[in-house]
């Protein structure tokens, strides 16, 4: 084999091993950014979890010193339990949560409320206050169960 053949055979392999060099640095790279983002998503969402499971706690616990209206709680303890534990929506006491819900969605809120007439608002209210008054004891419980309960 002529010298000349094997000098470009020879410097056709290192361009290629070099090539391969850059491909797989680049490769590299791009499998690092993706675990580092991966990463940062994954702490979010767990700051996350953790910040609604603390908003049900502290809805919970004005549930049971009375500060707040039980359908709203109701409402908004289910919102963040469909994020959190869904599951949970189905198991005695915290069913509560999901049959209130029930109840009043069909309900208006904020601006959809303001501007419904004032007589049927009246009339709205006294059905979630009676959904209220009959899931009272209920509602208590399932806040002081939910409050306690070890989300994993």
């Amino acid at each position: 084999m002529p010298q000349w053949l094997q000098w470009t055979l020879i410097i056709a392999g290192l361009l290629a091993i070099a090539l391969l060099v850059g491909f797989i640095l680049r490769q590299s790279r791009t499998l690092q950014e993706g675990r580092k983002r991966q990463a940062k998503t994954e702490t979010f969402q767990k700051e996350r979890r953790k910040s609604m499971v603390e908003s049900i706690r502290v809805l919970a616990m004005a549930v049971e010193e009375d500060q707040v209206e039980y359908s709203e709680a109701c409402l908004r303890i289910k919102g963040l339990l469909d994020h959190v534990a869904p599951e949970l929506l189905e198991q005695s006491p915290f069913r509560i949560f999901q049959e209130v819900h029930d109840r009043l969605q069909h309900m208006p809120t904020h601006r959809a409320r303001q501007e419904t007439e004032g007589r049927f608002v009246e009339k709205m209210d006294r059905e979630r206050l009676a959904v209220e008054k009959e899931h009272a004891d209920a509602i208590r419980r399932a806040a002081t169960a939910i409050r306690h309960h070890p989300f994993s």
